[in-house]
C-alpha cells in the first residue's frame, strides 16, 4: 500500500476533479506493477496497473491489487473500475479507505464482495487519508482545500512604504512557490494585486501546468491574469462556486487585505509563509494581513507548525490551524 501511496506521489500530471490515487498489483508470479490515475478523461489507477502487469506478461487471474481509494463503481467519464477488476478474475483488493464521494461511498466495495471478490480496507489508512486530505475535504464541503501563501521580511512585512515587493524572497523560495501553483487546480488573488503587481500567476520555474486562475473583482482588460474568472460576494459563496468548477487545491496569494479576509473568515486550511531574513523597519510598509487584528495576547490565532525547511537563505513554515488545545506543535 506504501507503494500505491508513492506511485500517487509521483503522478505526474493534476487529476481534478478527480483524486489522485495509486495503485499496485501483485500478480500470482510475485511480479509487482505500479499506476496512478491520469488527468480526467484517462484511466484510473487500477486500470493503469493492470494494463502494466499485462504489457509485462503478468496474468491478472489471481492476483491481489493495492489501492489507496476504494474503487469507484459508476460509468462517468470512464467505466467503473470494479468491473474491470471483476473482469480480470483478480482475487483480491486491498483498499487503503473507503470514497468519501457519494457515487461511490462503499458501492464499489460492496460489488467487488458480491462478485466473490476478497476486499480488505484500512490497510495504511493514516497515510492515505493525509495524502487524499484536500480531495477529502472537497467531497465533504464542496468547497477546495485552501493554502494560503505569504512572503514577508522578519519583521513580517510583505510591502515598502512605496509599495514595491519583489523580490523579498530569493530565487529557491520562488521556485518552492511555482511548485506550489504546479500542484493547485486553481490560484487566486485580489484585483487589488492585479493592479499592484500584474501577475500572470503561470507556472514558469517548474514543469506542470497553470492552475485555473481567478481574481477577486475586476481586473483591467490588459492584465497578463488574463484570461481569468472574476469572482465577489461573499467567500464562502466565493468558495463554493470554485469548489462547483472542481477545483480540490487552491492556491490564495492574494494580499494582505484578501489574506486577512480569508484568515478572519476561518477559510484557511494551511498556511505556507516564506520568510527573508531582512528587516524593512517601517510603519507605513505593509503588513502580512490588514485590518485591526487580536485586540490583546489572549486572543492571538494560534496554529500547529507542521513542517519549516531552509531555501536558500529564506525559511519555508507551513502551519495549519489547530483543532485541540490551541497550542502549536513542532512537527518530529
Amino acid at each position: 500500500m506504501l507503494e500505491a501511496v508513492r506511485a500517487a506521489s509521483a503522478a505526474p500530471a493534476r487529476t481534478a476533479p478527480n483524486p489522485c490515487v495509486g495503485a499496485v498489483v501483485v500478480a500470482a508470479d510475485e511480479s509487482v506493477h505500479h499506476g496512478a490515475t491520469t488527468p480526467p478523461g484517462g484511466p484510473h489507477a487500477e486500470i493503469v496497473a493492470m494494463r502494466a502487469a499485462v504489457d509485462a506478461g503478468a496474468s491478472l487471474a489471481a492476483a491481489t491489487v493495492f489501492t489507496t481509494l476504494e474503487p469507484c463503481n459508476h460509468q462517468g467519464r470512464t467505466p467503473a473500475c470494479t468491473e474491470a477488476l471483476i473482469e480480470a478474475r483478480v482475487a483480491r483488493v486491498v483498499v487503503g479507505m473507503a470514497d468519501p464521494d457519494p457515487l461511490v461511498s462503499g458501492s464499489g466495495i460492496e460489488r467487488l464482495r458480491s462478485a466473490g471478490v476478497r476486499v480488505d480496507v484500512g490497510v495504511a489508512g493514516d497515510e492515505v487519508r493525509t495524502q487524499l486530505r484536500s480531495y477529502i475535504h472537497h467531497r465533504s464541503t464542496g468547497r477546495p482545500f485552501v493554502t494560503l501563501k505569504m512572503a514577508a521580511t522578519l519583521d513580517g512585512r510583505t510591502a515598502a512604504a512605496d509599495g514595491s515587493s519583489q523580490w523579498i524572497t530569493g530565487e529557491q523560495a520562488r521556485i518552492d512557490v511555482h511548485a506550489i501553483r504546479a500542484a493547485s487546480d486553481g490560484i487566486l488573488v485580489g484585483a487589488g494585486t492585479v493592479r499592484a503587481d500584474d501577475p500572470s500567476l503561470t507556472v514558469r520555474h517548474v514543469e506542470g501546468a497553470d492552475p485555473a486562475r481567478y481574481v477577486l473583482g475586476t481586473v483591467p482588460g490588459n492584465a497578463k491574469v488574463l484570461p481569468c474568472t472574476e469572482l465577489s460576494g461573499e467567500l464562502i459563496d466565493v468558495l463554493d462556486s470554485i469548489g462547483n468548477d472542481g477545483v480540490i487545491d487552491l492556491l490564495v496569494e492574494g494580499g494582505a487585505q484578501v489574506a486577512a479576509d480569508f484568515h478572519d473568515s476561518g477559510l484557511v486550511d494551511r498556511y505556507v509563509l516564506y520568510v527573508a531574513p531582512a528587516l524593512m523597519g517601517s510603519d507605513e510598509s505593509r503588513p502580512l494581513l490588514a485590518g485591526q487584528g487580536s485586540p490583546s495576547i489572549a486572543d492571538l490565532w494560534r496554529g500547529r507548525v507542521v513542517d519549516v525547511r531552509l531555501l536558500g537563505s529564506d525559511i519555508k513554515v507551513t502551519i495549519e490551524p489547530t483543532t485541540g488545545d490551541g497550542n502549536a506543535e513542532i512537527a518530529p
